[in-house]
């Protein structure tokens, strides 16, 4: 895998029980992972002139290596539809530096919370702008390199939250052809007025009773997308209850709009 000088790519591979080619790499100082398709579960062997498809994988702001598992599933899912999948490290989490603006905040959105007292929009813009600020460049430097390896093409989708991050990163990024969104962090008032440049198909999907989520908060945010083709997938439970079939709606919107 090469890079130009300043994106030069450290790698380590293995390949899963299935066939799906998994490898880890940093780029600059950022850790991610990076899955390609076996050559038997694309629809066409990942060659310069048929590339598979790319979706990124946006994780939690928990760190790779505790969100490595549900990651996993997802490009394992991914890659069973013939795409290649990619997640990085977000700013501030894992072994990356921490923000120490974003952790003040994140001390004082427990205190709000523990207290029973509303979540201040100052808070809110504490913790998310700065992580949406750094966040999305890293992405598009990403997705720079990520493109330019063998095997590896457009279109191009985004998954997972922040809803923030992916708000941000639809409306600026071209390359962004649709996006399955996680309805799960506070939102800023902000990315209300970034929603309505976002032109792409999406799919939100929301937990009814996400208890760490302002669930107003994010029908707004719906409303807000200027997509023609927006879905609102919304079930009931928690934030870690999402349902399998909720998974299998959002792969068949990929295989929609990416192939």
């Amino acid at each position: 895998m090469h890079f130009t000088s300043e994106q030069r790519l450290d790698t380590s591979e293995q390949r899963l029980d299935d066939g799906v080619l998994e490898r880890e790499f940093t780029l600059g100082e950022i850790p991610g992972i990076l899955w390609t398709p076996a050559p038997a579960s694309a629809s066409a062997s990942a060659s310069a002139s048929a590339p598979s498809p790319l979706i990124l994988l946006s994780p939690p702001p928990l760190g790779l290596r505790k969100t490595y598992p549900r990651l996993a599933a997802r490009a394992r899912h991914a890659a069973a539809d013939g795409f290649a999948t990619a997640t990085i490290e977000l700013p501030g989490s894992g072994d990356r530096p921490r923000l120490p603006a974003a952790e003040q905040a994140l001390a004082d959105l427990r205190r709000a919370m523990e207290a029973g007292e509303p979540v201040t929009d100052e808070i809110i813009d504490a913790l998310i702008l700065p992580l949406v600020d750094k966040a999305v460049p890293e992405w598009q430097t990403a997705l720079d390199a990520l493109l330019s390896l063998p095997g590896i093409g457009g279109p191009v989708g985004y998954s997972g939250g922040v809803i923030s991050i992916g708000t941000r990163l639809a409306a600026v990024e071209p390359r962004i052809a649709a996006a399955v969104l996680f309805a799960g962090s506070f939102v800023p008032r902000a990315m209300f007025e970034e929603a309505r440049h976002v032109t792409i198909p999406l799919h939100v999907l929301l937990q009814w009773d996400d208890e760490g989520n302002d669930r107003q908060a994010a029908l707004d945010l719906f409303d807000a997308f200027g997509s023609k083709e927006k879905t609102l997938n919304a079930n009931m439970g928690g934030h870690t209850g999402v349902p399998e079939h909720a998974g299998d709606a959002a792969a068949k919107f990929f295989i929609r709009h990416l192939k």
